[in-house]
This record gives structure tokens, sequence and C-alpha cells, in this order.
């Protein structure tokens, strides 16, 4: 029991060192501006990891996640100025149908689910490019504060960022921790023959997974288009890996069957206190890129459950 309490309360103490680190280097760190100002930096990263913590649990990958989000942020770019607040839905739609392509390829064809998003990201990307014209597209300052004020704004003094993610953290929390659907994903990560012998239809809780995800991406998207003033077929590039690190390194297991959004999104803030913590020192973006791997490697072997992994291929 001892054990599984560490495991949990492990994230939470990482990244107290992280800060209590960054702090000694920089002591005007530690101030509740700028600790807001981080967690609203990190909200774009969490939603996106956030979703995807369910198709992780169930034991699978979505690699579409950040051009899902790119293309949500095209979407919502060229819609504004002449959809309004219909923009925001028709992005977010997006991100629903990749998620829900990527499953039905992975269930359907029978491949696994890293071919499948790779090849969605794909085709998710070149249409990016293509509502975009392969170029950033501005969003103006009377549609950003007339459809998007509830990302560029504050409310008691805290960032618009925050509370949306906050909502998604209670939403997508009691969705897994208080449902039946949230059981059903831990039980098809932990043990899917025995679920498939119960009756349930695997297939669709899979779906609902990705579906999610997709969302979720999309969110981010519109979230980070927002915050950015424009929105282009780049904008969330580099994410990928931070957000499957944050999930990891929060604790889910990349086997499945094993994780909780609040740990997502400590997993989030690590990873961004990470990324303070070496811009202070000097670390390029490049490098970044190495440690985040490096990270996800350690993140990964110290969680994932090698009894159902007989061969390693």
């Amino acid at each position: 029991m001892a054990r599984i309490d560490l495991q949990a309360w492990l994230p939470i103490l990482v990244l107290a060192a992280l800060v209590a680190v960054v702090s000694l280097y920089d002591p005007g760190f530690f101030t509740i501006a700028n600790l807001l100002e981080i967690t609203a930096n990190t909200m774009t990263l969490f939603l996106m990891a956030a979703g995807l913590t369910f198709v992780i649990m169930i034991g699978s990958i979505d690699l579409s996640v950040q051009s899902v989000a790119s293309m949500a942020s095209c979407i919502l770019a060229v819609f504004l100025p002449t959809l309004g607040l219909a923009a925001i839905p028709l992005a977010l739609l997006g991100g629903v149908v990749a998620g829900a392509l990527g499953a039905l390829i992975s269930t359907r064809l029978r491949i696994p689910t890293f071919i499948a998003t790779l090849a969605i990201s794909g085709v998710v990307l070149s249409a990016g490019f293509w509502i975009s014209n392969a170029q950033s597209i501005a969003i103006t300052a009377e549609a950003r504060d007339a459809w998007l004020g509830w990302v560029t704004g504050a409310f008691l003094g805290v960032p618009n960022e925050i509370w949306v993610g906050l909502v998604a953290l209670a939403g997508l929390s009691a969705l897994l921790q208080l449902t039946p659907f949230g059981r059903l994903i831990r039980g098809v990560g932990a043990q899917e023959q025995a679920v498939i012998a119960s009756g349930v239809r695997v297939e669709r809780v899979k779906l609902w997974a990705f579906v999610i995800s997709g969302f979720m991406a999309a969110l981010a998207g519109v979230t980070m288009a927002g915050r950015l003033g424009s929105g282009s077929p780049t904008l969330a590039n580099e994410f990928l890996l931070p957000a499957v690190a944050a999930v990891v390194v929060g604790g889910t297991a990349i086997t499945g069957g094993v994780g909780s959004i609040w740990r997502t999104f400590v997993g989030a803030l690590i990873i961004q206190v990470v990324r303070i913590g070496m811009t202070f020192m000097g670390v390029s973006v490049f490098v970044q890129q190495i440690i985040f791997g490096i990270l996800l490697i350690a993140a990964v072997a110290a969680t994932m459950d090698r009894s159902k992994i007989l061969v390693v291929k």
C-alpha cells in the first residue's frame, strides 16, 4: 500500500522539487503573478494531454493531436470573420472527425493505432495547409474580443485559460472516475480480453476515447489561436512529444489501465517548469526536445506494466 501511495504522490513531489530548484536559480520565479502566468501557459499543453490520457489508458496512442490542434486553429481563424461564434464548434468538429477516423481505421482494419493515427496526422496536416492556404491567418482584435473573450480575458484576477483548464480537469476527471465509461476505459487498458468476454463492445469504447482525444486537441488549438491571435498549420508543432511526456510523467502507464486526469495536469506542469528552467539556463529548443525524450523514456520505464508485454519488438 505504501508503494502505491508513493507512486500517487511522486509527480507532486517532483513538481515541488523542480519549483524549488528553479526558485533558487531565479528568486522572482515563486510569485503569485508568475505562477499564474506559468499555469496559464501550461493549459494548452494540458488540454491536449488530457484527451490523450484516455487513449493511452486503453493501451493505444494518438499521434495526430498536434496536427489536429493546428488544423483547428486554421479553421477558427479562417471562418471566425464570417461565421462568428459558429466557427468554434466547427473547429472542434474537425477534431472529433479526425479522432473518429483514427479509431475506425484502427478497429475496423485492425491496424496498430500508431500507424492509423500517423496516417490521419498527415491527412489533417494537409487539410490545415489547404484551409489556411499554407500561411498564418491573423485573428483581428475585434473578433477576439467578440468571440474569444473566454480565452483571452480574466475572471477574479485569474486568466481565463486557467478556468478553461480547470473546467476540463473537473469534467474529464468526473467522466473517468465516476461513470461506467471511465470504468470501461480502465478495464480495456488493464484486461481487454476480459472486457470483450463480458459482452462489451470494445470498439465503441475505443472510438469514444479517440473522439475525446480529437476534441481536446482541437480545443487546445482553439485556445492557442485565441491566445496568440492567429491560426497556422504549424501552430502546434513540437507539442506531440511534450503532450505524451505530460501524460506519462504524470503517472499514467503507457501500457494502459492506470492513470487519471489530475496526474496529467501535474505532469503538464512538470513539463512546463522543466521547459522554463531550461530556458533560464539558455538551453535551445532543439536540446529541450532531447530532454523531453529522455524524460519520456524514464517515465515509461518507471510506469509500464511489463507483465503485459512478453516480447518487446
